[in-house]
Parts: structure tokens; C-alpha cells; sequence
């Protein structure tokens, strides 16, 4: 297919996390925000001029300084923000909004307050105490650490407009982005989509890290480009596939599964599209930060949930995502060392193939694809196996 018109503009955004865009936003007065977890509700991190960053590390080299601060023993996605921040790779940022949902992660960014990385006398950390379980005294627990925590250091450090109204409008700027890639994503379901996973991941990976007032005119023209863009009809992919598990915030290892002559469909990982990219509902009478706390706490699919409900729920809808997509089966990867998913993937894995008869191929991989060989050809073989169950039943 003919490359879509801004694809390799997105790619070269996401070569670095202060990008072209992020520079432009901060040259007109906007207030970048940092952030690493789902259960930091982006949203938030988007009120009058302040705009969120998820924060990546492309292009991670050493590991040396991170490791010596922290321990070999952690997920590299914690230990290469800390070493980009020891670089100075996130001195832009206003403020580094936190959770404490992950050990690994928190540590990694208690240390940005600890070494004093960001020289700005306005910059702060916030490490929010998310509840392990979904209650309304959890919600509005949560509800007043955002408050007391988020909103009102940046008001009082920034004079950023934290008001009700302001709220409102960066919800009504998340519904509409949402509705783009919802519609970019229901092209995915077609026998010969219009659009590969790469490209698609590229596109969330760009939601994610630049302001969205800078972006969604150029997500816009994407989608009316999708719409009439012509299929190759030459392309034969041997499998559809989705990946699941933890994080990814690198392109390539998409890109990697679909050179091994799989097609990615969906997506079910950190800061993917599903979750992430669903509505949000305002309702009447109810306090708007606690409305939106809900929808987090009910959307996520973090693995740190671990009640019976949640941890079923979990496979039941990447059950449903097979079935929707039309997916052959699932690339369940993590991130080694990583707290949760390193426990949840292989009984869900065990799960998905035995009870719910799906293909299931575990990847193990570090945060940089330094052992793409030995991927590559675990994916080979999987895709392989599906191809021949696909042969075999028709």
C-alpha cells in the first residue's frame, strides 16, 4: 500500500521524547507533563496549558548509571527512564506524575526527586497511592490524592486553570481523538485491512506522546486518507495475530511480528488502544474527578487488579478481542522482571490455549529488541503453527 501521508513525520516524532511538537508547545506556554502508568489518568494531565508526555527512551543504549542507582533485578522500561533522566533526556519536563502501582517504576521515579535531575524550581513529583481493588472509597480516595497532589501543586506552581470547565474540555478533547483511532481501529477487522499494525501502533505511540491539540488535525486527515486508501491486494500475511501483556513503546517490535509473516489486529498492552482509547461519560451530580477515576479504575486491565473477577475478566477479554478481530491467535509478551505481568502471563497464557482453545506463543524481551533473533524466530515457528491449524481446517 501507498505509505500514509504522515507516517514517517510520526515515526520521526518518536525518535526522542522532546520532540518537534513537545518544543513547539513549550515554546507557546504549555506545561509538559510526564508520565509512565495507566493509572495516572492522562486526561488530568491535560487541563488549560499543561499537556501530557508519556515518557519513552527510544534508542537506549547503556544501562550503567540506572542499574547503579537501582538494581539488575528491574524492568528496563524503569531503569531506561531513570538513565534518560540522568541524561537530561527529560529536562523540559514541569512536573513527573507517578504511581504506586508498580515498585519498579516508583523507585525509578522517586529518583528524580532524590538526584535532583530536573533543574527547574517550579518542577515536582507527584507518586499517587492507587487502591488494589475498584470501591467507591477507593474512587474517592484516589479522587483527593489527584486533587491534593496534582491539581493543586499545578495551579499553585504554574496557574494552570484546574477548574471544573477546563476538566471538561480536555475530556471532550480525549473522546474526540478516541473516535478517530476507534474508527482507524474498526479497519483492522476487514479480511485485507487498510492499515498494519505497525503503522497503527505508530499512531497510538503518537496520541500518547505529544500535545493533542498539535496532532489531532494531522490524526484527522489520517483517517479520511485510510478511508479511501487503496488494499494491496498482493499482500498475504499467514496469520492475524494480537498481542497482549505489558508494556511496549517501540514501533519495532510490531514491526518485528509482522515481518515474520504475522499480521498484528489488535492490541491489548500498556498504552495500547485497548485500553486507552475508549469514551469517557460525564455524569450528572457526580464529581468530575471521581467520574474520571472510575473510568480508569474500571477500564484498566493492569494485572496489579488481583481479584477472582478481575484476574477472569482479564482473559475473557482478550477472548473477546480474538473473536472481534478474527485473530488466529496471541503474542503474550513482557518485559523481564516485570512485577506483575511476569506472574500473570503464564497462567493466562496456560489459560488462553487450554481452555479457551487459542494459540498462544510467551515472549519474554527486554525493554531495547537486543535479542531480536531469538524472537524472530520463536514468532516464525508460531506463525507457522497457525498457518498450518488454518490450512488443516479448511
Amino acid at each position: 500500500m501507498k505509505d500514509l501521508k504522515h507516517i514517517h513525520y510520526f515515526e520521526s516524532l518518536l525518535q526522542e521524547a522532546n520532540n518537534e511538537l513537545v518544543k513547539e508547545a513549550v515554546n507557546k506556554g504549555g506545561i509538559p507533563l510526564g508520565y509512565t502508568c495507566y493509572f495516572v489518568p492522562e486526561i488530568l494531565l491535560n487541563v488549560g496549558k499543561a499537556f501530557s508526555v508519556r515518557l519513552r527512551a527510544p534508542n537506549t543504549g547503556s544501562l550503567d548509571l540506572s542499574t547503579y542507582y537501582l538494581t539488575n533485578f528491574l524492568c528496563g522500561y524503569s531503569k531506561a527512564i531513570l538513565e534518560r533522566g540522568i541524561e537530561g533526556g527529560y529536562n523540559f519536563l514541569g512536573a513527573l506524575i507517578g504511581s504506586e502501582t508498580c515498585a519498579e517504576m516508583n523507585r525509578a521515579i522517586e529518583h528524580f526527586e532524590l538526584l535532583n535531575l530536573i533543574k527547574n524550581e517550579n518542577f515536582f513529583v507527584a507518586i499517587l497511592d492507587a487502591p488494589i481493588k475498584i470501591s467507591q472509597h477507593g474512587i474517592e480516595y484516589y479522587s483527593k490524592q489527584l486533587r491534593r497532589k496534582l491539581l493543586k501543586p499545578l495551579n499553585e506552581n504554574y496557574g494552570i486553570d484546574t477548574s471544573d470547565t477546563a476538566i471538561r474540555k480536555a475530556v471532550e478533547m480525549h473522546n474526540e481523538i478516541s473516535l478517530i483511532m476507534n474508527h482507524i481501529s474498526e479497519f483492522r477487522k476487514e479480511d485485507n485491512p487498510k492499515i498494519t499494525g505497525t503503522e497503527f501502533h505508530i499512531l497510538c505511540l503518537i496520541v500518547s506522546s505529544c500535545p493533542k491539540e498539535l496532532i489531532i488535525d494531522k490524526l484527522r486527515e489520517t483517517l479520511e486518507e485510510i478511508k479511501v486508501r487503496e488494499k494491496d491486494e498482493d499482500y498475504k500475511y499467514r496469520a492475524r495475530v494480537a498481542i497482549v501483556g505489558s508494556e511496549i513503546d517501540d514501533y519495532k517490535f510490531t514491526e518485528l511480528v509482522e515481518v515474520s509473516g504475522a499480521l498484528v489486529v489488535v492490541d491489548r498492552y500498556c498504552f495500547g488502544s485497548f485500553p486507552g482509547m475508549e469514551l469517557i461519560e460525564l455524569r450528572d451530580g457526580e464529581d468530575i474527578v471521581e467520574t474520571i477515576v472510575r473510568h480508569y479504575f474500571e477500564t484498566s486491565q493492569c494485572p496489579r487488579f488481583m481479584s477472582k473477577d478481575k484476574v477472569e475478566g482479564r482473559r475473557e477479554y482478550v477472548q473477546q478481542l480474538v473473536k472481534e478481530f478474527n485473530a488466529d491467535g496471541v503474542i503474550y509478551q513482557a518485559l523481564k522482571f516485570c512485577e506483575f505481568w511476569g506472574y500473570e502471563k503464564p497462567l493466562a497464557s496456560h489459560v488462553l490455549t487450554n481452555e479457551y482453545n487459542i494459540p498462544t506463543v510467551t515472549i519474554d524481551k527486554n525493554y531495547t529488541l537486543d535479542s531480536a533473533g531469538q524472537i524472530r524466530t520463536r514468532l516464525q515457528a508460531f506463525v507457522e503453527s497457525l498457518e498450518i491449524k488454518r490450512i488443516n481446517k479448511s
